[in-house]
């Protein structure tokens, strides 16, 4: 009996986002502000895109799960970079958030604290899938469409709007 492989073309496009999204983070230090946030604006709504689109041709009894990888420090450090190369424009006002129905001021976020949230949820999965077998690949990539839907889509978005608002209300 023949199994098919995890990897389809979503899948493999979806990877390839992935690795693109978390090397522009990676590099952003050496980014010009306008092209930084014109690389997000393309890349962004493609990975919303490919995360909606993955199919996983594997049944697995487990949950699916991804180990953190993604120390601290280098968390800290993309941060801070996205953060310096944004400087003001770092920070909006968030409309969606769930403390914003109870609250009497306005709730800020920061557009470098989403785009590096969405990095760990990547740059976890990419270094699971990197050089893995089908089983680990398919639970990986359960698991990152799950964490997807139950949150980084949310947060995806909401940097988007920003940064939209950024490139096109300035």
């Amino acid at each position: 009996m023949e199994q098919k492989s995890v990897l389809n073309t979503n899948s493999i496009a979806f990877i390839g986002l992935c690795n693109e999204y978390c090397m522009a983070l990676e590099n952003c230090r050496e980014a010009e502000h306008e092209e930084f946030v014109e690389s997000m604006l393309k890349l962004l709504p493609r990975l919303y895109i490919a995360a909606t689109d993955l199919t996983v041709n594997y049944v697995e009894d487990e949950e699916p799960y991804i180990d953190n990888i993604l120390d601290e420090d280098y968390y800290d450090s993309i941060r801070r970079g996205i953060e310096q190369l944004m400087g003001e424009h770092d920070v909006y006002l968030e409309v969606f958030e769930e403390d914003m129905k109870y609250s009497d001021t306005p709730v800020s976020a920061s557009i470098a604290e989403g785009l590096a949230d969405i990095f760990q949820a990547l740059y976890n999965f990419i270094n699971t899938v990197r050089d893995s077998n089908d089983e680990v690949t398919a639970i990986a990539l359960l698991a990152v469409r799950d964490d997807f839907r139950a949150y980084w889509s949310a947060t995806l978005c909401n940097v988007l709007r920003a940064l939209n608002h950024l490139a096109y209300n300035q």
